[in-house]
C-alpha cells in the first residue's frame, strides 16, 4: 500500500474547509434555526392562549344560553303570576273569588274580610302588596275542610293560609266552625 502524504496545501484546505463548516453550523443554529424555535415557542404560547380563550367563551356561551333560557322562564312565570291579580281594588274581587271557590268545594256560608295590608321590603317585591284576610266557615266538616284547603293552596300559587282555628260546632258534632288567615301577594295597580 501507498502511503499518501497530505501536502501543507492540502492540510490547509481541510482546515479552511472545517473553518467553514463550523461558521456555517453556527450560522445555521443562530440566524436560522434559532429564530424558528423562538418562532414556534410564541406560536404554541398564542396557541395555548387562545385555547384557554376559547374554552373561556364556550363556558360563556353556554352560561349564556341557560340564562336565556332562565330568564325566559321567569318571565312567563311573572306574566302568568301577574295575569292572577285581576283589575280593580283586591277587596272587591277576592272574596268573591274565595266565596265562588268554597262553594265549588260543597262549602256554604263562606265570609272574607280585608284584615290588613302591608308593603314588601324587598326591592323586587316593590310592585306587589301583602294582603292578609279572615276567612269564616261556620259551618263544614273537616274532610272536606282538609280537601279544599289543599286545593285552595294548589290553585292560588299567592296564596298561603297562615293560620287556622277550629271549634267544634255547639249544635252539630258533626261540623266545625273554622277561621282562616291567609296571606296574598297581589300586584299594585
Amino acid at each position: 500500500m501507498k502511503q499518501t502524504k497530505i501536502t501543507k496545501d492540502q492540510i490547509q484546505k481541510l482546515a479552511l474547509s472545517a473553518i467553514g463548516f463550523v461558521i456555517l453550523l453556527y450560522v445555521y443554529f443562530s440566524f436560522f434555526l434559532g429564530p424558528l424555535n423562538r418562532s414556534r415557542a410564541a406560536a404554541e404560547k398564542n396557541i395555548a392562549d387562545l385555547q384557554g380563550k376559547l374554552a373561556s367563551s364556550k363556558s360563556d356561551m353556554t352560561r349564556a344560553v341557560n340564562l336565556e333560557k332562565e330568564a325566559t322562564t321567569a318571565t312567563s312565570r311573572f306574566a302568568a303570576l301577574k295575569a292572577l291579580s285581576p283589575e280593580g281594588a283586591p277587596i272587591a274581587w277576592f272574596p268573591p273569588r274565595v266565596k265562588a271557590f268554597f262553594a265549588n268545594q260543597q262549602i256554604d256560608k263562606v265570609t272574607t274580610k280585608l284584615e290588613g295590608t302591608a308593603a314588601y321590603r324587598q326591592a323586587e317585591m316593590a310592585e306587589w302588596m301583602k294582603y292578609s284576610w279572615g276567612i269564616d266557615l261556620p259551618q263544614t266538616d273537616f274532610a272536606t275542610f282538609g280537601k279544599a284547603v289543599a286545593e285552595l293552596e294548589n290553585t292560588e300559587p299567592l296564596l298561603i293560609v297562615s293560620k287556622i282555628g277550629i271549634r267544634a260546632g255547639a249544635e252539630d258534632a258533626q261540623f266545625q266552625q273554622i277561621t282562616l288567615t291567609a296571606n296574598t301577594a297581589i300586584m299594585k295597580r
